[in-house]
């Protein structure tokens, strides 16, 4: 638009010249003004470009900060995550304990399918096979024909015992 209107003045100018000092002098005058506009143009141009590359950089600053505090949680998260599996592992013993009487039909690393009918048990959430385990317990649980041997299993299980196996589990 800027430039059109460059170009229209400097036209106009061109043919004023033509006719006479008067139209001489208010060309030189259009010129004038065309370059002043020009020149104010162009530094509103500059300014703005200016004032956008800042507004750049300081989002830059900003989501780099943002990353870095991602990472840093992440990274604790990550640390939290591990601590809690190798304390659900260790448990003082008393969900691997627990476990012994288990490994003999799911494996020593759960996973193995129970006498070939069951699902593989390792790495199941805590809270899933504390509910499963309390089910066989009540003796309403009874999927694959195993209802009557796991509740045999878990019978004689304290609360605490089902608590401390599901959370050994899990962490498989």
């Amino acid at each position: 638009m800027t430039k059109i209107t460059l170009l229209s003045l400097v036209a106009a100018s061109i043919l004023f010249t033509a006719c006479g000092d008067d139209t001489k002098k208010a060309a030189a005058e259009a010129t004038a003004k065309t370059t002043e506009v020009a020149k104010e143009t162009a530094s509103d141009l500059e300014k703005a470009a200016a004032d956008a590359a800042e507004a750049t950089k300081k989002v830059a600053e900003e989501l780099a900060e943002a990353a870095k505090d991602l990472k840093e949680r992440a990274v604790e998260t990550t640390a939290a995550a591990a601590s809690m599996a190798k304390e659900a592992m260790s448990d003082d013993g008393a969900g691997k304990a627990a476990y012994a009487k288990c490994s003999g039909c799911h494996g020593k690393d759960g996973k193995t399918k129970a006498l070939g009918k069951s699902e593989i048990i390792a790495g199941q959430s805590s809270a899933d096979i504390e509910s499963k385990l309390a089910e066989y317990k009540a003796g309403t649980r009874n999927i694959a024909g195993m209802g009557t041997l796991m509740k045999g299993q878990v019978t004689s299980m304290s609360d605490d015992d089902i608590k401390a196996v599901s959370a050994y589990i899990s962490a498989m």
